[in-house]
């Protein structure tokens, strides 16, 4: 689905069924150098049993266009505006990583449209190592590569979404190479870390969400581990499912993640 936001074309999934505002609505977030399709199996399930899904493409990344904006809270904005294009007053948030800071912002800024929060692989701060943000400056394919091995806990899926034996860590690789190739604004991969990096105000966000909160956090998680979130997570009285993967969750325990959603935006 197309619409337009601050004059510029922006994409979302809708999971295979026409979008109706009438129905609970469910926005899913990607976390940096991804696109909507982290969120395929997700999307799809909740967009047949009884919601309207919108899974983004955040500027500059994947269908919608650049430039990438700047920090965490102009992405929260620019997703509350992504629902009034859509006529969607109220929505539960679902994000990713870099994706659960934007969900936690726009939910702070404007908590009536927020019906419920879940934050995947998350953390707060979500700090990115020097040496890391260096590396993705001077050498973005070394980094991601350096990324996939930390994101990850196992080689190849189990007999469930995307496939029995699906190479786990080369579809990323292609998934966040073609992000970056398709980036006509400068290196969206160090663009995006410093978005995580850089972003402050958690705890100020934390107080003004109303609505009931979940985490969903892998216990093996190198990038975001969960002893991070601990603090935001008691902020926010959040519900937190612990889930035997990595970061990228999303495809290591689909399954799980699924189950741990149906429960919290029950």
């Amino acid at each position: 689905m197309k619409l337009i936001v601050d004059g510029r074309e922006a994409y979302a999934y809708t999971g295979g069924k026409p979008l109706d505002p009438s129905l609970p609505c469910v926005v899913f977030i990607h976390g940096a150098l991804h696109d909507h399709s982290v969120w395929t199996l997700l999307a799809r399930w909740f967009a047949h049993h009884g919601h309207c899904v919108l899974a983004l493409d955040l500027p500059g990344h994947g269908r919608s266009a650049g430039p990438a904006l700047a920090d965490v809270p102009a992405l929260g904005a620019w997703v509350l505006k992504l629902l009034d294009a859509a006529g969607i007053e109220q929505a539960a948030y679902v994000g990713h990583s870099m994706g659960s800071l934007i969900a936690l912002e726009a939910a702070a800024q404007a908590p009536e449209r927020a019906r419920r929060l879940v934050m995947v692989g998350t953390a707060y701060p979500m700090k990115v190592s020097e040496a890391l943000l260096n590396t993705s400056r001077e050498a973005p394919l070394q980094a991601m590569d350096m990324v996939n091995t930390f994101s990850h806990s196992s080689t190849a899926a189990k007999p469930s979404y995307p496939g029995p034996g699906a190479w786990l860590h080369g579809g990323n690789r292609q998934l966040m190479r073609r992000m970056q190739a398709g980036y006509a604004d400068g290196n969206l991969f160090e663009h995006d870390f410093k978005v995580c990096d850089s972003y402050a105000g958690g705890i100020e966000a934390a107080a003004r969400v109303a609505c009931p909160v979940g985490f969903v956090l892998g216990e093996r998680d190198a990038m975001t581990s969960p002893k991070q979130s601990q603090q935001l997570a008691e902020l926010l009285k959040a519900r937190v499912h612990k889930i035997a993967a990595g970061h990228s969750l999303m495809t290591e325990a689909p399954d799980q993640v699924l189950n741990a959603l149906r429960t919290l935006l029950a």
